[in-house]
């Protein structure tokens, strides 16, 4: 048996962990997973890049920092850009895939519609609970509205990075593999 540290409740993406978050739990050696914490203390302070439901173990991967890219792509980037559609980003949620679109006209019309990438995995986004409450590790909740972060390659990288600058960015929920 091995000591972990663990969600003691519910916890919404974005949350900075304090103490009462966390509590030690013992599971099977074979059942902990690669780089899971094993003292809660160290945790308290550090900020979540996804949901943790009670029990869950706390891993690199769950923690806002180096751990955001941590099971993705070798050379994968994370990319901010920041969405037309502030509201729309409560549709997504760490790991599903979208579709980033340019629309270079102000009626942010297809006429002049671009594709920046293709099945881009959604890192973190702004319309989390603890962004929405002002929690948002980037800041203010207001730096961080209408903001996405998604894993991206060198390539995708360039054509993402400063986009809103550029039009309106928009995304499209895909499927993996779906084309």
């Amino acid at each position: 048996m091995v000591s972990v540290a663990v969600a003691a409740r519910d916890l919404p993406s974005g949350a900075t962990l304090s103490p009462a978050d966390l509590r030690t739990a013992r599971l099977p050696a074979e059942a902990v997973p690669e780089r899971a914490e094993s003292d809660p203390a160290r945790s308290a302070g550090q900020r979540l890049a996804g949901p943790l439901r009670r029990g869950e173990v706390v891993t690199d991967a769950a923690l806002v920092g180096p751990g955001l890219l941590t099971g993705t792509l070798p050379g994968t980037t994370a990319v901010p850009v920041r969405m037309a559609d502030p509201a729309s980003l409560q549709l997504l949620a760490p790991g599903q895939l979208v579709d980033l679109v340019l629309s270079a006209d102000a009626g942010g019309g297809g006429a002049s519609a671009s594709a920046l990438a293709s099945q881009v995995p959604v890192l973190w986004t702004s319309a989390s609970q603890g962004a929405a409450a002002g929690g948002s590790w980037l800041g203010s909740a207001q730096d961080a509205d209408g903001l996405l972060v998604v894993g991206a390659t060198p390539e995708q990288s360039l054509r993402i990075a400063g986009a809103s600058t550029r039009g309106k960015v928009f995304f499209v929920l895909v499927e993996a593999g779906a084309r």
